[in-house]
Formats: structure tokens, C-alpha cells, sequence
């Protein structure tokens, strides 16, 4: 006969910790309100699909600049490389002028993209789902960081163990 017994219930501080070994990049999503930027540090960002071109972030449900720039129906997100981490400290705080001393230009869409981050994609809103206390977003990307950011020598902005952390290239061993 099968263990009829419910799992034990999983505790949210425990869940987070746990989560927090897997290493993520982190980025700004950013979009325009009444012709001022908006925008927050977001480290749940993917890609989803190649045909149509399509990437994914998540939200909290209480976020109150998500809706700001959802009402738009676009949005852009900004990849930050390994020497920004100022910058995702100042999105990520609440009740603060959050593009203060921040360098930026817009999309063809006319959503925020940040100097010197790593790479950046211009999306419209696609979909959104319900997903706990998140929204899952998907974007239809519409412009991408031209081919010359990426000839540049620069490295991610990495998120791991609750800190901030830079790659290290591992060579390669001979098979």
C-alpha cells in the first residue's frame, strides 16, 4: 500500500536559501511612465522561444513599478555586467529616485536602456500568467543590443549564495 502521508510543509526562508545555490544574472527591467523612466532588479529573466523571439521574466504580484510599466505594454531589460552592481542595489531599494546619476538612452520604443550593461533586449508584452504571489511575463523581442556589445571583454553581473559574484574561466580539459 502507498505512503499516504502529505510531505512536510516547505518553509519559505529554508525554499529561498535552497534556491539561492543556483547562480543568476541580473538585470533592470525598465520602460517609460508619462516620459520618465521606471524600472526594478529582476534576477528570474530567460530566454523562452527562438520563433517567435520571445524572453521571460518573473514579478512579485505586490511590485508597484511593474504595473507602471506594464500599462505601456512594452518593456526593455538590461542585462548588467560584473562591475554594476551598484546599479542593481539602487532599483532593487524602495522610495528612492532610482535612475538618479543613472546613464541611459532609449530603445527605438523609447523604453530605458543603461550604458555599459552587458546586453539589452526592447520587448512587447506577450502574455503574462499567474503563477503563486509572481506574474510570469513574456515578451516578444522587437530590438537587441547591437553585435558590438558582445565584442566587448565583459562579464556578467552574477547573483549566487546571496552575493554578488564574478566568473572565473575554468580551462578546459583535454578529453
Amino acid at each position: 500500500m502507498p505512503d499516504t502521508t502529505p510531505p512536510p510543509a516547505i518553509d519559505a526562508r529554508r525554499f529561498r536559501d535552497t534556491l539561492g545555490h543556483y547562480a543568476s544574472g541580473i538585470t533592470i527591467v525598465s520602460g517609460i511612465e508619462d516620459d520618465a523612466p521606471v524600472g526594478f532588479t529582476c534576477q528570474s529573466f530567460y530566454s523562452v522561444s527562438v520563433d517567435p523571439p520571445l524572453v521571460s521574466f518573473s514579478v512579485m504580484k505586490t511590485s508597484t513599478t511593474y504595473p507602471r510599466i506594464a500599462a505601456d505594454g512594452k518593456f526593455a531589460v538590461n542585462v548588467l555586467a560584473h562591475d554594476q552592481p551598484a546599479v542593481s542595489n539602487q532599483f532593487a531599494r524602495k522610495g528612492t529616485d532610482k535612475w538618479a546619476g543613472i546613464d541611459w538612452s532609449p530603445a527605438a520604443s523609447g523604453n530605458p536602456i543603461i550604458a555599459d550593461t552587458l546586453m539589452w533586449v526592447d520587448c512587447e508584452i506577450w502574455a503574462e500568467h499567474e503563477a503563486g504571489d509572481h506574474l510570469i511575463v513574456i515578451g516578444k523581442v522587437v530590438e537587441m543590443s547591437p553585435a558590438e556589445w558582445h565584442e566587448r571583454d565583459t562579464e556578467p553581473l552574477v547573483y549566487f549564495k546571496g552575493a554578488y559574484r564574478h566568473l572565473q574561466a575554468v580551462e578546459q580539459l583535454a578529453g
